[in-house]
């Protein structure tokens, strides 16, 4: 359906959504260059590194440069994500595996009760949230529309040049949301449509993993943009207005 040029239909909606939110982030990163994508503007920011380098247990990439990727937990903004999945009926074995935990805290989790305490989370730079968009939507695309082996960890050669994390990135992009633009409204409901592994794909409608990928994208895409504000007033000098 289309009102006066706009698409209203659920797929067409998320497309619109999702191309306005691209056209954004294309013009907010114009420019950037190879100190800022790796500028670290506090200590103990993620990052991607040289392998050798690598200061988080589980940094991942198969080349010279890894992401930063820590040790394997349920952050507490998920709790309530775990408690839908067993209410749906998934296992607690399966939930351990998804999020690569022990069955021990997956109890733990669906035992808290109250509100938790906010996740302690790093920093990260530019280059960790563009090669951390990067990996994840060229693994839902394998894992959607390609051969489904590969693992996505493998999927993506991080670098240190900005110019050509983007050219990268902006490849692996355009091919999900051609992809994506040709599923019919059959497999928009199909439960494991996507059987990326890293999360509830597998069991999940995929209208509902295609929204949640354009969230992924516009969050990350936001705060890339604040780090570009943050590295300009630095540059510049600016101080708070007054």
């Amino acid at each position: 359906m289309e009102t006066d040029g706009v698409r209203t239909d659920r797929l067409g909606a998320l497309l619109d959504q999702f191309d306005q939110a691209r056209e954004m982030a294309r013009v907010r990163l114009e420019g950037l260059g190879d100190e800022e994508h790796l500028w670290e503007p506090v200590a103990g920011c993620w990052s991607i590194r040289r392998r050798e380098e690598a200061v988080t247990p589980r940094a991942y990439g198969p080349g010279a440069w890894v992401i930063d990727k820590g040790a394997a937990d349920i952050p507490a903004s998920e709790y309530a994500e775990v408690a839908r999945q067993a209410a749906g009926g998934m296992t607690i074995e399966k939930i351990a595996e998804d999020w690569s935990v022990s069955t021990a805290r997956v109890e733990e989790v669906l035992a808290f009760e109250g509100v938790p305490e906010p996740d302690v989370v790093p920093v990260t730079t530019i280059a960790w949230r563009l090669a951390h968009l990067h990996s994840c939507f060229a693994g839902e695309w394998e894992w959607t529309f390609g051969g489904r082996r590969r693992d996505p960890h493998e999927l993506v050669d991080f670098t240190p040049s900005a110019s050509l994390a983007l050219e990268r990135f902006w490849a692996t992009i355009d091919r999900w949301r051609e992809s994506v633009g040709a599923v019919t409204e059959e497999q928009l409901d199909t439960v494991g449509f996507s059987q990326y592994p890293y999360g509830s794909d597998p069991d999940d409608p995929y209208i509902t993993v295609v929204a949640g990928a354009n969230l992924e994208f516009i969050h990350h895409m936001a705060e890339i943009a604040v780090l570009r504000d943050l590295w300009r007033a630095r540059s510049t000098g600016a101080g708070t207005p007054g």
